[in-house]
Formats: C-alpha cells, sequence, structure tokens
C-alpha cells in the first residue's frame, strides 16, 4: 500500500469581509475587488484555504472552473442590480442600507424553487415542521440547523437563501423529536437524507444527536441513510486528519451495523476535486466504514460544461469505488442566468460522456431537472408525428402513480428549465399539472385549517397523503 502523507493543516475560512485579504487575491484589481465584494453582498460568498491552495489554479483565473465555482462573479446579478451594490458598497455605505438593498434583490431571485419551503413540509398534529421536508413518499429530508453552512460555497448553489443570514429564508431543526415522531407516523417512509448546507461541518458528537435516534428499532422501517456532502472535495480532511475524523467514521459504522444502508451523496462538480492525495484517501477512509460514496452536481457554465470534463468525472469517481448517480440541470434560483445551460445542450454534453465511459460508469443518470413536479429526466430529442420533442420522464413525482411515465414537450433549443417547455402535440397541459394543482389547492386548505391528514399506508398505490408533498 503507498503510503499516504496525513494533511494536517488547520481549517481557516474566508468570506467577504475577507476578500481583500485573501492573498491569492491579489492578481485582481482593486475594481475587480470591489466587483466581487457588491455580488457578495447578496449572493453567499465561502471558501477555505485547502479550496484556495489545492483547488484553483491560479494562473488560469478568472476562467479557471473551481475559482469560477466559488469566487462572486459580476454576471452573477442582473445588470441593474449590480450597479446598485456596486454604489452602495463603494461609498462604503451603512450595513443597514446595504443589507436592505440586498434582501430586496434576493427575494427576486426564487429563493425557494420547486417549491422546497411552500410545498414540502409536512405537518405533525396540526402544526409544520421546520426543518423537514416530503417531498417524495419514501424518502424524508431533515436539516439540522447545526448544519447550515458549508466548508465552502458553491456560486451556483440552489440553497444560497439558506446561507444569506435572512430568518426568514431559512428552513432548519434545532433538535430530533419531531422528526422521530413523524417517522414513526409514516412507515412507508424507508431512508432519510440529512442534508443542509452540508451536515458534515458539524463536530461528530452534535451529528450523533441527530443520527443516532434514527437507529432506534422502532424505526425499522428506516432503511438506508443518506448524508448530503461537499466535504470529501472541499474539505476532505474531514474524514483523514479533523481531531474527530475517526470518531466520524465509526459513526457511519455504527449505522452499517445496526442493519441499514449509509451513503455519503457527495457534489463532486469537476475532476480536479478528485486530484489531490488527501482527497483520495478520504474516499478510501469512508469506504472502509462501510459507506457506499454516490455523486452528483448540476451541469455548470464555466465549470464543467463539456463531455470531456464529465467522462474524466465519471472515471475518476469509478476509478476511486465512487458512484455516478446524477448530473442534474442548475436549478432556477440564485445565480441561473449565469450558470445555465440549455437543455438541448446539457443533453448532448451528457450522451457525449456516456458513450465514451465503460459500463461501470454508467450508473449515471441525467439530465434531471428538481423541478415542483417531481425529478424529471430528459431522455432524448425525437420526431413524432413530424414534431421534433422532448422524451421526458419522471424519475421521482409527487405523486407515485406519475414516476417512470414518459411524457413529451415541443424541441426549445433554447428553454432551460421544465416551466419553459411547452407540451407537445398541441396538448394544454403537462398530464401532471391538474393533478399538481389539486395538491397545492389541498396544501393552502390545511395550512389555512390547521389540519393534520392520516399517514400514507405504507404499500398504498393511491394519491399520496398531502402531508408527503
Amino acid at each position: 500500500m503507498i503510503a499516504i502523507q496525513v494533511d494536517r493543516r488547520k481549517f481557516r475560512v474566508f468570506t467577504r469581509k475577507d476578500i481583500d485579504r485573501i492573498p491569492e487575491l491579489g492578481v485582481l484589481s482593486a475594481d475587480e475587488r470591489m466587483a466581487m465584494k457588491a455580488v457578495a453582498a447578496v449572493l453567499p460568498f465561502r471558501v477555505n484555504n485547502y479550496v484556495l491552495g489545492e483547488l484553483i489554479d491560479w494562473s488560469a483565473v478568472p476562467d479557471d472552473p473551481i475559482y469560477q465555482l466559488v469566487f462572486p462573479q459580476p454576471g452573477m446579478l442582473a445588470q441593474d442590480h449590480f450597479d446598485e451594490m456596486w454604489g452602495l458598497v463603494s461609498r462604503d455605505a451603512p450595513p443597514d442600507e446595504v443589507r436592505d438593498a440586498a434582501r430586496r434583490i434576493q427575494n427576486t431571485l426564487n429563493a425557494h424553487p420547486g417549491g422546497q419551503r411552500e410545498l414540502n413540509v409536512p405537518r405533525l398534529d396540526g402544526q409544520p415542521l421546520p426543518g423537514i421536508q416530503h417531498k417524495y413518499r419514501e424518502t424524508v429530508l431533515f436539516f439540522p440547523a447545526a448544519g447550515q453552512t458549508c466548508h465552502s460555497y458553491c456560486t451556483y448553489c440552489f440553497r444560497w437563501a439558506q446561507f444569506v443570514g435572512a430568518g426568514e429564508l431559512k428552513f432548519a431543526s434545532k433538535e430530533t423529536d419531531s422528526l422521530v415522531r413523524y417517522l414513526a407516523a409514516h412507515p412507508e417512509v424507508s431512508n432519510v437524507l440529512i442534508t443542509g448546507g452540508d451536515p458534515l461541518v458539524m463536530k461528530t458528537a452534535v451529528l450523533r444527536r441527530y443520527v443516532e435516534p434514527l437507529l432506534d428499532p422502532s424505526l425499522d422501517h428506516i432503511r438506508s441513510i443518506r448524508i448530503g456532502s461537499k466535504a470529501p472535495a472541499y474539505w476532505p480532511q474531514r474524514f483523514v486528519s479533523d481531531a474527530d475524523a475517526d470518531d466520524l467514521l465509526r459513526l457511519f459504522d455504527e449505522v452499517r451495523e445496526s442493519g441499514r444502508h449509509l451513503a455519503l451523496m457527495a457534489h463532486y462538480s469537476h475532476p480536479r476535486e478528485l486530484e489531490t492525495q488527501v482527497a483520495c484517501e478520504a474516499v478510501r477512509r469512508i469506504r472502509l466504514s462501510g459507506a457506499v460514496v454516490r455523486s452528483q452536481a448540476p451541469i455548470v457554465r464555466r465549470v464543467n460544461d463539456s463531455a470531456e470534463v464529465w467522462a474524466a468525472l465519471w472515471q475518476e469517481q469509478v476509478k476511486h469505488g465512487v458512484v455516478p448517480y446524477y448530473m442534474f440541470v442548475a436549478r432556477d434560483t440564485g445565480a441561473q442566468e449565469y450558470f445555465k445551460i440549455p437543455l438541448a445542450q446539457a443533453l448532448e454534453i451528457f450522451n457525449g460522456a456516456y458513450r465514451s465511459v465503460s459500463g461501470l460508469s454508467r450508473t449515471v443518470r441525467g439530465p434531471s431537472m428538481s423541478a415542483t413536479p417531481g425529478k424529471v429526466l430528459v431522455n432524448g430529442v425525437m420526431k413524432v408525428q413530424g414534431e421534433e420533442v422532448f422524451l421526458l420522464t419522471l424519475l421521482q413525482g409527487r405523486d407515485p402513480n406519475w414516476v417512470g411515465r414518459p411524457f413529451f414537450a415541443r424541441f426549445d433549443p433554447e428553454a432551460s428549465w421544465l416551466d419553459e417547455l411547452v407540451p407537445a402535440f398541441g396538448k394544454s397541459e403537462f398530464f401532471f399539472e391538474q393533478r399538481l394543482r389539486e395538491m397545492q389547492a389541498q396544501l393552502r386548505a390545511q395550512a389555512h385549517e390547521g389540519a393534520h391528514p392520516p399517514p400514507h399506508p405504507r404499500h398504498s398505490h393511491r394519491h399520496p397523503s398531502p402531508s408527503t408533498l
């Protein structure tokens, strides 16, 4: 076995207030740094010393993909919004004035796409459960309050609203009691995804308080626990040399010993994130704990918008035992205008990469949109009855009966999200839209009346309970 030199550097983080103190940014002019501060007043910015020193090629800035992935760029705001923030920041306006302007702009950026706050929050005893989402029948998402940050922020992040300090934009839970009671009342739920932010910013002792209650024998219908994290890419020392790294891996092993499957849902956006020695060692140690590492990321312009990059990413992952899982489409939120890729181009890139790799890499699915009705897969472009169309399928749906059902949208080379597509063959709407409206009406009625719907039967094939939306 090759000897691994342990990387024991201490974690150090830089935020908006530190932009002028980041040594590497000395390559930028004062105006370029001012532009960065103006954007960072609206969209969250946080980067750590490992990303700065190991992942960014500073000779290639500003085109370097990791630089684009973590540092704010002027084009990430609409021109009028950028001009307003530039004016405030450059004249050193009072913090309250800057914050108020930023909040006004943030409220135009679709902070909660796909109804993730309005439609997904379940109820227990008639009361909403903050920090819990139940969009799909089998899966519950849990947002621990202590995990509502990341080791570094991605500029494309669809959960950017969690990080901007606005209480009204956040969703998080400080305790697991309500989660456990909700799971006990919903035996149809088979897996829990602990997400954020990034749960692995928490110390292991804190993470244990969220995980261990899920291992109780009374919750034997919970077969899988997933942890969503960018730590393997942005701070692999979390699994290798942090003071509680060994304890974290013991916790992973305890999940496996309880009879559950543990999946670390890792975000890898570029093959460079798996090229450092410590990143490879992190994956090795995670796998030795019994956890399976699955990888997912959106396709974003300026970072990974080529078939060659995705093929290299999947091949590197398979080499280290990471399972390619999803290529997502960047969500319609935040800086989407800067990063978005038309669906037709995303499909072309996906297929080009997919054709060039072996079957072991073809576990990946994409391009996929996590939209309001569910996860919509763009299967292909074809001609049907003389009309060029997108062939689409729901991989997940708010109604389980939607899953696997193909449907067609008129081909549009510029469309980059589901709501920009039009049903094919002259239809007035997609097959799921009427039922979706009914679900939304039910949820509004429940919120108004404080109603508590009954738990969803484990094996029912009827429409899901509104509480599971």
